[in-house]
């Protein structure tokens, strides 16, 4: 995919009225959402629930792309049309999620970093061969006494980059997520000054 190309993705993604829908919970997670309907989860029940999603009548008009987990990447409608396929033929630009979530920061109590870095490029190589057009990866900063450290916030802007320079150089758009969290008894002066720091060590690397 040309830089023209990436960049008519990223225009189609912050479509004027539109949003992103995420669609990329992991199996726990899903699996705590059907406990709390008593439904079990299995392979085809997240597969028809993402589908009911999808085929909403009217989504596209609201939904400009949509991201995926892997499992569902590569999951099709009840009528055989691979989930990418389909989101497209939609006008919905269909997305992945690819960061392997946050640990704890070595040395770095109360602390994240997102991994998923190893082998990310032969993964990314197979998600555009799959369909998709643009990829997510999160980071995730916390605030609270004594944190976040510099060391946390150069780790998570340095895996940011890392990631979208591997998502480019294959074709996908980067979404860049480095979230502040607002959790804790901070206010909101504090919270500018961090997402500030973030936002500008981010983009330096």
């Amino acid at each position: 995919m040309s830089v023209v190309e990436l960049n008519a993705v990223a225009r189609a993604l912050v479509a004027p009225g539109k949003g992103i829908l995420a669609a990329d919970e992991s199996s726990p997670t899903i699996k705590k959402r059907f406990d709390a309907i008593s439904t079990e989860s299995t392979e085809e029940t997240r597969r028809s629930y993402r589908e009911m999603l999808f085929t909403t009548v009217g989504a596209s008009e609201h939904i400009s792309g949509v991201i995926l987990f892997d499992e569902t990447l590569r999951q099709s409608t009840r009528d055989g049309i691979p989930f990418p396929q389909y989101l497209s033929s939609q006008g919905m630009v269909p997305g992945i999620k690819v960061d392997k979530g946050t640990k704890d920061l070595s040395n770095f109590s109360d602390e994240k970093v997102t991994e998923g870095l190893d082998g990310l490029s032969g993964r990314l190589t197979e998600y555009r061969e799959l369909g998709a057009k643009f990829a997510k990866w999160r980071a995730v900063i916390g605030v609270g006494d004594g944190v976040p450290t510099d060391f946390c916030i150069l780790a998570n802007a340095h895996a940011l980059a890392r990631y979208a320079a591997l998502c480019q150089e294959v074709g996908l758009v980067p979404i860049v997520e480095p979230e502040v969290l607002m959790d804790g008894g901070h206010d909101i002066v504090r919270c500018e000054k961090v997402t500030n720091a973030v936002l500008a060590i981010t983009f330096d690397q």
